[in-house]
């Protein structure tokens, strides 16, 4: 039973609201965050109605504020700025949803002026942005507010989404601007695209760099910046839209021959009931997969156009060949799943098989831990100790773990890998861990009969003594 001294919500309610506000007073004192965030709890007492000018006058003295925010300070700020948005969605969204997006614009706005006056390289301030703007995705939903307005704010705000705030924002829009408002956003953007760009005088002009075909100018660089900007626009729209041929006519010939862009159109016109012109967008990509680990979509769409297509015997061909390459478990979990029954148990069985032959040790012992096949995990463990590593921590300590209680001796070695790297390399931050995996070992030792051709526990702990006596961090650990 607690003790009636312990911090918590019970303990707390017995002193009293009389004394419980005393105290926040008192705490509160000289802490302007804390100050704020009182002020915001009793300004929600009428239903979110008051929390709005609390927040609207907020952010308008950060907005003005221009002083520099180091790495200190800036977890402080980010805080305030969570607060607000917090506040937002807890108190205005439900009740005043077209306040609650106004609001979380005036704080998405805030971006480009702090982002200039504050040393983010947490990133912690952009994770505020990446909440807010989410936030605004749904709060745009019960909102429903006018069709050309919310066009103009989402042009405005990808037009200066210069920082990333905006990021994602006309598919988070998509919904709330409907056909009619991607349709006036699509005309306001290429109309930008259609506009001619203003050309700066050559003696006005600035070198900001040098390549390898010559100096780079600044307009050249903003230019092709904001071309980018609208071209990825209006793909993003096409694609919110559902129209393929919008989206593919957004890249060049020489951009479809990129296996991720490949996958992504011929996932669309896979979606749209096109397979045959989805085989074809992958084919153009063909040449260039090289490595096909690096391009995961491109098999994977393939796969699926060709079961569009009803080639099921190719898609299960390559579905396997993929396992074998990459002991991949998802294709081959798909593979099996398309087996008719006891077919499908044999070829798991050879592909088990398959996997304990492999050359990539820790691939294989990956695999077999995940799929689950522990018993073939220790085998392989047991088999071909000598290629242990305990620098693979990371598998190893999970996959010792997890063969504690039914494979003892695979357990074992698994965890004096990782104590001899540890102590053979002087890793002495790891310590602590080895000395630990040392204990483990020691009550492991208690459940295995014979240790083999591996030194029984009690000779194991003598040998690192007389390598490692002097290692006091491990033995005193």
């Amino acid at each position: 039973m607690a003790s009636d001294k312990t911090l918590n919500t019970k303990n707390l309610a017995a002193l009293g609201a009389d004394r419980l506000a005393e105290l926040l007073l008192e705490l509160a004192s000289g802490d302007a965050a804390a100050k704020r965030r009182l002020r915001l709890e009793l300004a929600s007492r009428d239903g979110g109605a008051s929390v709005v000018p609390e927040i609207r006058k907020r952010l308008t003295t950060i907005s003005k504020s221009r002083s520099f925010v180091d790495w200190q300070k800036v977890r402080a700020l980010s805080a305030d700025l969570d607060m607000q948005r917090d506040a937002i969605a807890k108190y205005v969204a439900p009740t005043q949803p077209g306040e609650a997006m106004d609001l979380l614009w005036r704080l998405l706005d805030l971006a480009p002026a702090l982002y200039e006056r504050c040393d983010d390289s947490s990133g912690i301030i952009s994770g505020v942005m990446a909440e807010a703007l989410n936030d605004l995705g749904a709060v745009a939903a019960r909102a429903k507010p006018d069709t050309k307005a919310l066009a103009e704010k989402v042009f405005a705000g990808v037009s200066a989404n210069d920082y990333g705030q905006f990021d994602g924002l006309i598919g988070l829009m998509a919904e709330s601007l409907g056909p009619e408002g991607l349709a006036i956003l699509k005309t306001k953007f290429e109309e930008r695209e259609a506009t001619p760009r203003a050309r700066t005088k050559a003696p006005e002009r600035r070198v900001i760099g040098i390549s390898t075909r010559g100096p780079i100018f600044e307009d050249d660089f903003e230019a092709r910046y904001k071309a980018r900007r609208v071209r990825s626009a209006l793909t993003e729209i096409a694609d919110a839209l559902g129209d393929v041929d919008g989206y593919i006519m957004r890249f060049s010939a020489l951009e479809q021959t990129n296996p991720s862009i490949a996958a992504d159109i011929a996932r669309r016109l896979l979606d749209a009931q096109r397979p045959e012109e989805a085989l074809a967008a992958l084919n153009q990509a063909e040449a260039n997969l090289h490595n096909a680990d690096h391009w995961p979509d491109w098999p994977r769409v393939r796969i699926d156009v060709l079961d569009a297509l009803g080639r099921t015997a190719e898609a299960q061909s390559e579905r396997w060949t993929i396992f074998e390459r990459s002991l991949n478990a998802e294709y081959l979990r798909a593979h099996l799943k398309r087996l008719p029954d006891f077919d499908d148990e044999e070829a798991e069985t050879r592909a088990l098989a398959y996997v304990c032959q492999s050359d990539d040790f820790y691939r294989a012992l990956g695999f077999l831990m995940d799929w689950p096949a522990h018993g073939l995990a220790a085998e392989l463990v047991l088999t071909r100790h000598d290629q242990l590593d305990g620098d693979h921590y990371w598998l190893l300590t999970h996959a010792a773990g997890s063969l504690e209680s039914s494979e003892p001796l695979a357990a074992t070695l698994l965890l004096r890998s990782m104590i001899d790297y540890a102590l053979d390399r002087a890793k002495s931050k790891r310590y602590g861990h080895a000395a630990r995996h040392l204990q483990t070992c020691g009550y492991l030792a208690k459940r295995i009969e014979d240790f083999g051709e591996h030194p029984n526990h009690d000779a194991y702990v003598a040998s690192l003594k007389a390598r490692h006596g002097r290692k006091s961090g491990f033995w005193g650990a």
